[in-house]
């Protein structure tokens, strides 16, 4: 999610769009921090900070992960302000607007001190270096897979496989069609700047809901029986659906509530640890609807919708499946990290 503007209206994710058709663009800062550290960035408890904001569907998949994988001692967590000024994600929510590890404002400086004039967005998730206060990377799609897969000797006893290597390439294959139609597919609707481009995003999103919620009739999980990384990608845009892309991305053909599968999936993981107790329901709300104001131009953020029903019976658990395979489920949330219940809203 990035602070560039057109006109008035914030953008999200390395987005833009205005008067041409909505295109989000590749991560500029694609540095992997790796076991071996072969691309200078050894995976080193402590030395790195994952600033993110629990707005951001993208940002959103690396609190998941960081939180099932058990990461949150080995790497430590910035969360922005969900509303942005000019200067991009700011720690507003720290004393005295800065965050206390990294020591600064804004997260454009941690950009700056990486490459000074940058010219793009400022986007989370991010993750610093500690010691240097350098951007590392802001590759969203690249940062999961690695804390799956390159920090391993940092991960919880118990952790869980999301990435397994024997499923990877049906992994792969059903998040690049979740990404292009889903993910992705809601803002392209929801940035549309032609009545031909939103209706096109539109056909294709729920073309891919309705492929999806078949696959998950009869299947607890995408891929396998445990939950992986395309779960994840798939959870993070479920649980905007009705608060925000519904109505604010223009994306009604149903609600998420009125899927039974889709409804009752996206709750089983709701209720997974590691996946609810992410989520802030406030912050995506806020973000959304006073950010855009190109879409939203009088700020006002809805009531609704009830949210209650994230925490009812889902009965997906009769589908068999094993969350965290042979692991076992992450622990408490650390103090601090702790995110509002659905209920409270």
């Amino acid at each position: 999610m990035s602070d560039t503007t057109t006109g008035s209206a914030g953008t999200e994710g390395n987005d833009s769009y205005g008067h041409k058709p909505f295109k989000r663009s590749r991560s500029h800062f694609a540095d992997r921090i790796t076991a071996d550290g072969r691309h200078g960035w050894p995976v080193e408890a402590g030395r790195y900070r994952l600033v993110v904001s629990r707005a951001c569907p993208w940002a959103s998949r690396a609190l998941v992960s960081r939180r099932l994988l058990g990461l949150e001692d080995a790497l430590s967590l910035a969360v922005a302000d969900p509303i942005q000024d000019d200067r991009s994600w700011r720690f507003t929510l720290d004393p005295d607007g800065k965050d206390p590890v990294l020591g600064i404002h804004h997260l454009s400086e941690a950009y700056d001190a990486r490459e000074h004039g940058y010219p793009g967005g400022v986007s989370v998730p991010a993750v610093v270096d500690v010691p240097s206060g350098k951007l590392v990377t802001n590759d969203y799609q690249q940062l999961t897979l690695d804390l799956a897969t390159e920090w391993t000797a940092l991960h919880r006893p118990g952790a869980p496989d999301l990435y397994p290597e024997p499923l990877r390439a049906e992994i792969d294959e059903v998040m690049e069609g979740v990404y292009r139609d889903v993910n992705n597919g809601v803002y392209k609707a929801g940035f549309a700047s032609s009545q031909q481009e939103y209706d096109e995003a539109y056909e294709a999103l729920f073309a891919r809901l309705d492929q999806v919620s078949a696959r998950l009739a009869d299947r607890r999980y995408l891929v396998g029986d445990t939950i992986t990384e395309a779960d994840i990608r798939l959870f993070t845009t479920l649980v905007r659906f009705d608060p925000v892309y519904h109505g604010h991305f223009k994306c009604n053909r149903n609600k998420l509530t009125e899927d039974p599968v889709l409804w009752a999936y996206a709750r089983d993981l709701y209720q997974t640890p590691g996946f609810g107790d992410t989520v802030d329901f406030d912050h995506i709300k806020r973000h959304y609807y006073q950010v855009h104001t190109g879409i939203n131009p009088t700020g006002i953020v809805p009531l609704g919708p009830d949210l209650s029903g994230w925490t009812t019976p889902h009965h997906r658990e009769q589908l068999g499946g094993r969350p965290f395979g042979d692991g076992t489920p992450p622990g408490p949330v650390p103090p601090g990290e702790q995110a509002p219940p659905a209920a409270t809203f």
